[in-house]
């Protein structure tokens, strides 16, 4: 049905508009669960599981959409900083669907979104505008809290979507975090999103089959540097693309 591009523009007119229709629903389920279990849940995991489930959903039901995820199997009782390539606004959807327990950094105008981004703040998610130093630091120093209470942070180290499906240059602010806040960087190197959601777009080019590899955690305290700590994990995550890409499904 991708052979075309009115059939193209229908997919996606139709994906978009039950992607709204049930993050509406959706929402108000997410809204009684975190009431019921705020008094208890005080890391909100209960309502971030149903977040996952809600975001791997499309996956689930589309049939011309799949995910598998692969790889190390995490401690969950453990704080990471999870860095994760990006390649597409698909990334998301791809990397709940792993259901790790973590805080996701997005930025800031995402929360102002109907449904999603209100479910974000019920999460509890880090908020970040790019190019402003002092939401950098406010977003630094709530990541650096919530490592501190036990729980992940899950970060675009690129900073924003690749333009080529490739791994782009990192920015440090994610490696600062960990180091400063002593603890192992876990890298998940996702593939297939790219060409189904490309940067800027909203039609979709042709079917998902996407995969998220789970590597083993990098401790990064004997770096040097933040820098060299980001390339060296930029390095190993760069290795992992190019062989899951020699290894297709």
């Amino acid at each position: 049905m991708f052979t075309s591009k009115p059939a193209q523009i229908a997919f996606s007119l139709a994906f978009w508009a039950c992607f709204a229709a049930s993050s509406m629903a959706l929402f108000f389920g997410a809204l009684v669960l975190w009431l019921v279990t705020l008094p208890f849940d005080r890391n909100g995991r209960a309502l971030h599981l149903y977040s996952c489930a809600w975001a791997a959903s499309y996956y689930y039901v589309n049939p011309l959409w799949r995910v598998r995820v692969s790889g190390h199997r995490v401690d969950r009782n453990r704080p990471y900083v999870i860095v994760s390539n990006h390649q597409s606004m698909g990334d998301i959807l791809v990397l709940f669907a792993t259901y790790l327990p973590f805080k996701w950094v997005s930025k800031a105008s995402v929360f102002k979104t109907p449904f999603l981004g209100w479910n974000m703040r019920l999460n509890r998610y880090v908020p970040i505008t790019r190019g402003d130093k002092a939401s950098v630091e406010k977003m630094a120093a709530a990541c650096r809290a919530w490592l501190a209470r036990g729980v992940s942070v899950l970060m675009f180290p690129e900073g924003t979507r690749s333009p080529d499906g490739e791994i782009q240059p990192f920015k440090v602010g994610a490696f600062r975090i960990a180091r400063e806040a002593g603890v192992q960087v876990l890298p998940l190197v996702l593939d297939g999103t790219f060409e189904t959601l490309p940067k800027h777009g909203f039609v979709m080019r042709k079917p998902s089959h996407a995969r998220v590899h789970v590597l083993p955690p990098i401790d990064v305290a004997p770096f040097a540097t933040h820098e060299e700590a980001g390339e060296a994990v930029r390095r190993v995550m760069a290795e992992e693309l190019a062989r899951m890409r020699r290894s297709p499904e």
